[in-house]
């Protein structure tokens, strides 16, 4: 990390996973559509990633470029060594540069439908806490997108500019979310989920340990919680580097029709169409529907 006059902060990470494998920049910040939700935006170039995050007390903006090679972090901002240390943990979680797809990689290498993807795509910007993910998605649940970033807008709003916390979604009137953030039946799921993390009753961000939780465990649990079906499980559980599970929705279904030229699929066709690529299967679904979301890469 360089620490600059001013105040400006600038951290720097290497645009490699845990087994040495290429990150491509603009395929992490364009990898779904969550990506883009507030409080990020993304350039039209797609050169630059910006969004805040909540340091403590204080919401902080930063911005993230792709520089050499390296994932470059800035922030006009002072930070302590609490914040920065907080910060550096939040990006390596949201770029996953901690996984490695190397195995995934070796398995598509010569895959005729998947081999563009070892030069770096597969990761999933994620939020920088597990709770912020499983909201925002309950946020895109039975509504048109339009609705989804008025909800997800409302709750950075309600949060001073970044991603509120559990206990300030807990403590928030049912009004609130009825006629500010117009979520219809989330707001009770949203408040519910949120009183359950604050008094301990799920750990969120547990779920991201693979070893002490296994996949049919970690979809048990999210399941569990008030609005959170078979999609909305499938969708966090990809944002936590838990790869098999397929997201089907109302976009999904029909694109795979689309893409692989049929006139129709059951899931459960859809399902056995990529079985081949075991615990890696709903990452190869993600990727062989987006490949065309970018055109250029980052490298």
């Amino acid at each position: 990390m360089r620490v600059s006059k001013g105040g400006n902060v600038k951290i720097s990470f290497a645009l490699r996973g845990a087994g040495g494998e290429p990150v491509d920049f603009i395929r992490s910040i364009r990898s779904h559509g969550c990506a883009s939700l507030p409080p990020a935006t993304i350039t039209d170039d797609h050169t630059r990633y910006e969004t805040a995050f909540r340091l403590g007390d204080r919401v902080i903006a930063v911005q993230c470029t792709a520089q050499n090679g390296n994932l470059v972090v800035t922030t006009q901002a002072t930070l302590d060594t609490a914040e920065t240390a907080t910060l550096k943990a939040s990006v390596r979680r949201m770029f996953r540069l901690d996984e490695d797809l190397t195995p995934f990689y070796n398995r598509i290498a010569d895959d005729p439908l998947l081999g563009w993807a070892t030069s770096g795509a597969g990761r999933l910007l994620a939020k920088p806490t597990v709770f912020e993910d499983v909201l925002t998605t309950l946020c895109t649940t039975n509504c048109a997108w339009s609705g989804t970033i008025r909800m997800v807008g409302a709750l950075v709003d309600l949060g001073g500019g970044a991603f509120p916390t559990p206990q300030l979604v807990a403590a928030t009137p049912d009004a609130w979310f009825r006629e500010t953030a117009r979520a219809g039946y989330r707001g009770s799921s949203m408040r519910e989920i949120a009183r359950r993390v604050c008094d301990g009753e799920i750990d969120l961000e547990a779920l991201r340990d693979q070893d002490a939780i296994d996949d049919e465990q970690c979809a048990e649990q999210l399941q569990s919680l008030p609005g959170i079906g078979p999609y909305a499980a499938a969708h966090t559980m990809l944002l936590i580097g838990r790869n098999r599970p397929l997201i089907l929705d109302s976009w999904t279904r029909p694109t795979y029709i689309a893409k692989a030229k049929k006139k129709r699929a059951s899931d459960t066709t859809i399902r056995r169409a990529f079985a081949r690529y075991g615990e890696y299967a709903g990452l190869a679904f993600w990727l062989y529907l987006t490949h065309d979301w970018v055109t250029v890469s980052s490298e």
